[in-house]
């Protein structure tokens, strides 16, 4: 009997399955569509739907800055990437202020031939398609490069002049204390001929 066991251990340690899930969590989120097998996508699927319903928060006019910080840190804690969770809370929650729910679906595909695992998709289901996604990613690759070459063009800083080195005062010569008697060495002794 599986009673009161809620966690899927998926044949994975505790810190192996947390990363697992955190990774692809944030793959879901930046790609907005994955593929995985079915056990997997279950468990990153309840996960990735609670992750959105805290982005949707956010959204409400009159939420204090401490209780909009605190959603953010709690996303951090499974999303790593601080650029996906910027798109988490600007847009992929705002696609979904309206629904109550079932933001994600998982499709499946034929079983994996090697090991006739079942595999399937997991995506988001008010998507981007894939040219707009790229896109995007292009305009924030060309913002960012261009951003790069004004600060490279800009004229840096005038540097401070350095103060000139103080001369160092002459030391005072220390006093030689007398030193313990130092142990007499034996030499060996030659050896004789026979």
């Amino acid at each position: 009997m599986n009673k009161r066991n809620k966690v899927k251990h998926l044949n994975r340690e505790k810190g192996h399955r947390d990363a697992l899930i955190n990774n692809m969590i944030t793959s879901l989120f930046k790609y907005e569509r994955i593929e995985s097998t079915q056990a997997k996508l279950k468990v990153v699927r309840s996960h990735a739907e609670k992750i959105i319903t805290r982005a949707k928060r956010n959204l409400a006019t009159d939420i204090a800055p401490a209780v909009a910080l605190h959603n953010k840190r709690e996303v951090l804690k499974r999303v790593k990437d601080r650029n996906i969770v910027t798109k988490l809370f600007e847009d992929i929650a705002v696609r979904y202020a309206a629904v109550n729910g079932g933001y994600t679906r998982i499709l499946k595909k034929i079983n994996r031939a090697s090991d006739n695992s079942e595999v399937g998709i997991l995506e988001l289901t008010n998507r981007k398609d894939r040219s707009a996604l790229i896109k995007e990613i292009k305009d924030k690759r060309e913002a960012i490069s261009d951003a790069k070459k004004e600060k490279a063009a800009a004229p840096a800083p005038a540097k401070k002049e350095k103060a000139p080195k103080k001369e160092a005062a002459p030391k005072a010569k220390a006093v030689k204390k007398s030193a313990a008697p130092k142990k007499a060495v034996k030499k060996a002794a030659p050896k004789k001929k026979k």
